[in-house]
């Protein structure tokens, strides 16, 4: 039934884009801790972080569980090239983790090792996620274990950081405000001409999808939409309202994800995995989307609920 292998591919997909918007903006600020020197900028980046981080990773489990129950062989090819940058991931958000919890308790020299080990922990995290996602788009799954380190995944990894970064510069002025205006709007530009330019260079490389994409009239519609955010993003940079460039970037971002989807369409990878082939039985397919129906509004639920709690800006302590 190709409704329903649509619809698990659509939950996938909303659980992969909740993951992208919630922890990618976390991890860009995790990496420009990297960027401030001072404590009573890094404080702040910190306190901003530790009431919502943790429940981000739940769309995380949904996508990995999901895909391992929805689509199996399209889960086994997957691992099989890939497992080596999904255990870096995983180890990267446990100790990013650790260093997130256990700063504010820190002293001395241990406090020195978390301020170092929490922003290559995000970087790391951050590139993994994208290198896996090159491997997917460009369809190379044959090279083995280590050709995630080809030239395309190792550009879409750059080009996440890039716009994991943005987002968190728009978060973190957001959140913040005075302590960090000045420093995280520079940064922002940076990272702003950075993500375009690798972009563009990725949709050069393997322009396939995009072009399957424009044929289409949700993918020129998409397109459209992209270049329009591009554009409200730089006169929001200008402006410097920081709560509209968070938006602006973060719908950026799903628009380039989505249109992405679009090309890909029906592929889970391109050329090999069709996710009419390759989705489980209906009644499988059935059963985990029950209960991904009950898991995913409680999920919304609490990130909605800590948001309006944890709302505002973080104060000077």
């Amino acid at each position: 039934m190709e409704w329903l292998a649509n619809l698990s591919a659509a939950a996938l997909l909303f659980s992969l884009l909740m993951y992208m918007m919630l922890d990618g903006t976390d991890l860009g600020v995790g990496m420009l801790f990297a960027c401030f020197k001072q404590e009573e900028q890094k404080k702040p980046m910190v306190q901003s972080m530790l009431p919502i981080w943790d429940a981000n990773e739940t769309w995380l489990v949904l996508l990995a569980g999901g895909m391992l129950a929805l689509f199996p062989t399209t889960y086994a090819l997957l691992f099989s090239s890939l497992y080596i940058p999904v255990f870096l991931m995983l180890f990267s958000l446990f100790f990013r983790a650790m260093a997130l919890e256990y700063r504010g308790t820190a002293t001395g020299g241990s406090k020195r090792w978390l301020d170092v080990l929490l922003p290559l922990t995000s970087a790391l995290a951050a590139f993994c996620q994208g290198a896996c996602a090159g491997v997917v788009v460009s369809g190379d799954v044959s090279r083995g274990a280590f050709g995630w380190l080809s030239l395309y995944p190792l550009l879409s990894g750059f080009g996440l950081m890039a716009i994991y970064m943005l987002l968190g510069c728009c978060w973190i002025r957001w959140r913040i405000g005075k302590q960090v205006e000045d420093r995280a709007g520079a940064l922002a530009w940076l990272w702003l001409v950075l993500s375009l330019v690798l972009f563009l260079t990725l949709q050069l490389l393997e322009p396939a999808p995009w072009r399957r994409a424009w044929d289409l009239p949700l993918g020129k519609t998409l397109m459209a939409l992209i270049a329009l955010l591009w554009l409200t993003l730089l006169f929001s940079l200008l402006r410097t309202r920081p709560l509209m460039q968070l938006m602006v970037t973060l719908l950026l971002m799903v628009a380039v994800v989505l249109l992405l989807a679009t090309g890909l369409y029906p592929w889970l990878i391109p050329g090999v995995a069709n996710l009419h082939n390759t989705a489980a039985t209906r009644i499988t397919q059935g059963f985990v989307l029950t209960g991904i129906a009950f898991v995913m509004p409680v999920t919304l639920i609490y990130h909605s609920w800590a948001f309006w709690v944890f709302r505002g800006q973080v104060e000077k302590s």
